[in-house]
């Protein structure tokens, strides 16, 4: 709930941050920003300069988590080694199936298994920048390699919307998304839907050399698939 992600994300985060400083001020200190930081978004697409306008909970705690670090990295007396990674969507076949991208997947599984006969979705038309996540792991570690800590977008710097996403993994599970799929499902509808998030990840590609290598399609081939042994295997 709203008090539990705020206790995680900045108490928790400036529980941590003190301790750090006090006790092993040489460590390097990542912390998990997000593009939800965005939420209605000011400028298409996202970058590091791009002004916070946060619609959720989440996306509030998580700025308050990404201005604690900075305080901490150029506090005078401070100067703690502590970087925000402000993440696009990562996925992969690890990803929570309470996540719409690993909910499309699995019961697209389970369907073909003859386990489920219908996929409920919200809204089609909402789109993200989604990424492989080793890629994104990939961006943290060269985060910390640098000698001077900072900010970085790390996002494909494309979208695609729900129903893009749904289509192709429906497709590679060899099923007609039109015969399973239920959009505008009422309890999957988002009350507060951000807008169009799509990341810049150029200053990643300049400072750190980062791409990333997994493209979109190749991703959900990969979870599909992933959630097709993993059905077979419990059956």
């Amino acid at each position: 709930d709203e008090h539990s992600t705020m206790q995680t994300n900045v108490t928790g985060t400036h529980f941590l941050l003190a301790a750090a400083s006090q006790i092993v001020p040489k460590v390097k200190f990542y912390f998990a920003a997000s593009s939800e930081m965005f939420g209605n978004v000011l400028e298409v697409p996202q970058t590091e300069k791009t002004p916070f306008n946060p619609r959720s909970p989440y996306g509030v705690s998580k700025v308050t988590g990404y201005h604690l670090v900075r305080y901490y990295r150029n506090h005078p007396s401070i100067k703690l080694f502590a970087v925000n990674g402000i993440l696009f969507n990562h996925e992969s076949p690890r990803r929570g199936i309470e996540f719409v991208t690993r909910k499309i997947t699995h019961t697209a599984a389970l369907i073909k298994h003859g386990l489920a006969k219908k996929l409920l979705l919200g809204n089609p038309d909402a789109k993200r920048d989604w990424g492989y996540a080793g890629d994104y792991v990939e961006a943290m570690w060269l985060m910390m390699q640098k000698p001077k800590p900072d900010d970085y977008v790390i996002a494909t710097g494309e979208t695609h919307s729900i129903k893009e996403f749904a289509e192709a993994a429906f497709a590679v599970a060899g099923l007609n998304p039109a015969k399973y799929i239920v959009w505008n499902n009422p309890a999957d509808i988002r009350p507060s839907e951000v807008h169009l998030l799509i990341g810049n990840p150029a200053k990643a590609k300049r400072v750190l050399g980062w791409k990333p290598k997994i493209k979109f399609k190749d991703l959900i081939c990969m979870m599909v698939e992933s959630d097709m042994k993993l059905v077979a295997k419990n059956t």
